[in-house]
């Protein structure tokens, strides 16, 4: 498209879309551009950030969309991402982890599931079904597993890998009754005049209370002590008057463990399909993880055999 020759690109992460900085000298907006295939992602966008507007959450507000034409026109919240301004060194992170925990609770706190979209339909937030969380998983085994094993033994690890994970899945313990951001991490959260606003919520759905939890404590981009996730687990705990700890506990854990184990895939097929080779760095951090919640024996006995083997067979 022509126009979007004359503005500015911005530095992409995993995402598919395309995004740009419209300026002149008073305003200052971004432009989001998708693929014909996945524009249906700008009416989610939209859709969840009118949500969490109505319920008082700073997010991007839509100015203008060409639906036809694959993309839209939303605020601009500038460049000062949380995770930039954790960087510093001399940067309270406890007070800002803390900070993020009572937007945590106030975006656990939505029930508005529905809203009308720019295209003048129904839009309901899906739920994060048992068979989402399987796919999701799958992206190991469909990726990772695939530079890591050989011919021969791809087809039985699979097997074994999904059945483990299916297994894994029926011991989570809460319903899915909590909006769950669903990337909720500190790259997508930004400092805008004193407030901390979110981004990239297109993937919203409802599912369990610990996901977000789990994502921003045990964030693959930014590496923090056992004791400092420890500190933000209890202080969200004491926030939210959690009644069942062990239960919360025990679903944060395996919901962790799911989660990086599908990041390890993302990650593989960003490096290996799209060139990105810079996210293999963060591959090792994301197998820390998944060893440091994955400690209860009993729980996580047959995935950990299994990875066991899996390392076994790289050597």
């Amino acid at each position: 498209m022509k126009f979007l020759k004359n503005l500015k690109k911005l530095k992409g992460d995993a995402s598919s879309r395309i995004f740009y900085r419209k300026k002149d000298k008073k305003n200052s907006s971004i432009i989001i551009y998708s693929n014909k295939d996945k524009r249906s992602n700008l009416l989610n966008y939209d859709a969840v950030n009118k949500i969490l507007l109505k319920n008082k959450i700073l997010a991007p507000v839509l100015l203008s969309k060409n639906y036809k034409k694959n993309f839209i026109e939303i605020q601009d919240f500038g460049n000062q991402t949380i995770f930039e301004i954790l960087k510093k060194r001399k940067i309270n992170k406890i007070k800002i982890y803390k900070q993020i925990i009572d937007l945590l609770k106030n975006l656990q706190s939505i029930k508005q599931k529905k809203i009308i979209n720019f295209t003048y339909k129904k839009y309901t937030i899906p739920t994060y079904t048992t068979k989402i969380l399987e796919n999701e998983a799958k992206l190991f085994s469909e990726w990772y597993i695939e530079k890591k094993l050989k011919k021969l033994d791809k087809k039985k690890f699979k097997k074994s890998y999904i059945k483990v994970i299916k297994k894994l899945i029926k011991k989570i313990n809460l319903k899915n009754d909590t909006f769950v951001h669903r990337d909720f991490h500190i790259s997508n959260l930004m400092m805008v005049k004193n407030e901390i606003g979110i981004i990239d919520s297109q993937d919203a759905l409802i599912g369990n209370k610990a996901y977000d939890l789990a994502s921003l404590i045990d964030d693959v981009r930014f590496k923090t002590s056992e004791k400092f996730k420890n500190e933000i687990f209890n202080f969200y705990m004491k926030k939210q008057k959690i009644l069942n700890k062990n239960y919360f506990k025990s679903d944060f854990d395996i919901i962790s463990v799911l989660r990086n184990l599908k990041i390890i895939g993302i990650f593989t097929r960003l490096a290996y399909r799209d060139n990105k080779k810079k996210y293999l760095k963060l591959i090792p951090y994301a197998w820390s993880l998944i060893k440091l919640r994955s400690k209860n024996k009993d729980k996580f006995k047959d995935l950990n055999n299994l990875l066991n083997d899996l390392n076994n067979k790289n050597k």
